[in-house]
């Protein structure tokens, strides 16, 4: 699959700023499902700061 998406951090709402793929969502979203995990712009922005990005935190996330 071609990323249509150009980077661009102003639409990146992750906090790690130091990451490499930040503002680029698709290499984030490869990243992350690659390790099972979901990408912290699913996350609220309390869920997000946590920096853990497991299924489990993204359902306990959403729960609350």
């Amino acid at each position: 699959m071609e990323c249509l998406s150009t980077r661009s951090k102003d639409h990146c709402t992750c906090t790690y700023t130091a990451c490499d793929k930040h503002g680029n969502c698709c290499q984030c979203v490869l990243y992350h499902r690659g390790k099972g995990e979901i990408p912290g712009c699913f996350f609220t922005k309390a869920g997000e700061r946590s920096y853990d990005r497991s299924v489990a935190a993204f359902c306990k996330d959403q729960d609350s």
